[in-house]
């Protein structure tokens, strides 16, 4: 390892992820693992690039130096953001997949037990199979989740980090909420929510801002589209702030016109799920007691609406497609894991089809203390209600 004073986190802060991951390593009775996800290797050497949708792999041996496998261009990101001093990278007109087999090959793994990621978006089956097929002395075995299972608790250096990116988050919202206005286009909106995350210290996040207005609300994952907002609609926004690539989100609601007493409703409903949420919540808790509780609180009402997913889900590391780490916990029914320390989770009592034909929402992300949880923001929960005649 390199020594290096100049990435995200102390250089202890890396020692530390490496050290408990070679322990899982050894308990899995591996002899290296093969990782491919680009969360996960960022979380174990800072390394990141936009082009990770060329291979790229960080091999950890049990015992001696770890190597990473990378196209040529993007090994300038190991050696300017990285404690990584071994790499193998390949040309453009080059075979990754070979290079890789190679290096397992110079470094002695060629036959030992060795793990990888099975179900990483970016090591596909065609790649998996010539692996399995060319290094046939190895044993290869799945250790999907063997990284993950470090990244569920946040460090300290963690949290402090993801308070950076909720400041971030937070001008984007005051300034979405700010341009809702009768007249302007969702683009507008979307906009203004980007310049002020970014100006505020935000990073480009994994997922741009959600903006709809109105009868779009009902879509699910929209964005912006050059709808103009029209008198009497509200517009729903969910805003994902960036820091060093860990997230922190944000739902909120604003009413442009008289609110009706069906929004009044789900604004309170939505509040008092937060309200106990936040009284309730701890280490010790399984994940399902979490979303029992939301999810019969929201349940209880009589405007129509529905929670129709998951209350919330782990939230840190991304990079596009999605802000979230919900595949590697979920706050949803069904669900033994146990919460603890340092958790940290985007909890959404989001309410679907109020009076049949409006979606609306108020979120929050938290981390959770030794006795209980914090959110990351200080930011006004009710809906924003703009009178028609103060808009013009």
């Amino acid at each position: 390892m390199r020594k290096r004073d100049d990435m995200t986190f102390p250089f202890e802060e890396y020692e530390r992820r490496l050290t408990e991951l070679r322990t899982r390593i050894a308990h899995r009775k591996l002899d290296a693992v093969v990782i491919t996800d680009p969360e996960n290797i960022m979380y174990l050497t800072d390394y990141q690039t936009t082009g990770y949708s060329f291979f790229q792999a960080l091999v950890v041996p049990l015992e001696s130096e770890s190597f990473m496998i990378t196209r040529v261009l993007e090994e300038s990101n190991v050696i300017h953001r990285t404690w990584v001093e071994l790499t193998r990278p390949f040309p453009d007109t080059g075979d990754a997949i070979q290079m890789l087999v190679d290096a397992i090959r110079e470094f002695g793994l060629w036959d030992k037990r060795i793990g990888y990621e099975r179900n990483s978006y970016f090591f596909p089956a065609y790649q998996q199979d010539r692996i399995h097929t060319t290094l046939k002395k190895a044993k290869l075995l799945d250790c999907f989740g063997i990284v993950e299972q470090g990244r569920r608790c946040k460090s300290k250096y963690e949290i402090d980090i993801m308070r950076i990116a909720a400041r971030a988050t937070e001008a984007g919202m005051k300034a979405g909420i700010e341009a809702c206005h009768p007249g302007v286009t969702e683009n507008e909106i979307g906009g203004a929510i980007s310049q002020a995350m970014f100006a505020a210290g935000g990073e480009p996040p994994a997922v741009m801002p959600y903006v709809t207005s109105g009868p779009r609300t009902l879509i699910g994952h929209a964005t912006w589209e050059g709808r103009k907002v029209q008198p009497e609609e509200h517009v729903f926004l969910e805003v994902g702030g960036c820091y060093r690539r860990y997230h922190t989100a944000m739902m909120r609601t604003v009413y442009l016109g008289d609110m009706p007493d069906s929004m009044y409703k789900a604004q309170e409903r939505m509040k008092l799920a937060l309200t106990v949420m936040h009284n309730t919540i701890q280490p010790g808790m399984t994940v399902s007691d979490v979303d029992n509780l939301i999810r019969n609180i929201i349940s209880e009402n009589d405007v129509g609406a529905e929670l129709i997913t998951r209350s919330g889900y782990s939230i840190g590391i991304a990079f596009p497609p999605s802000w979230d780490e919900g595949y590697i916990l979920s706050l949803k029914q069904g669900d033994s894991t146990i919460l603890e320390k340092g958790m940290t989770f985007h909890v959404i009592p989001w309410m679907w089809a109020v009076d049949g034909n409006k979606t609306c929402g108020i979120s929050d992300t938290i981390y959770l203390t030794d006795d209980g949880c914090e959110s990351f923001f200080n930011f006004e929960k009710d809906f924003v209600v703009k009178p028609y005649a103060d808009t013009h």
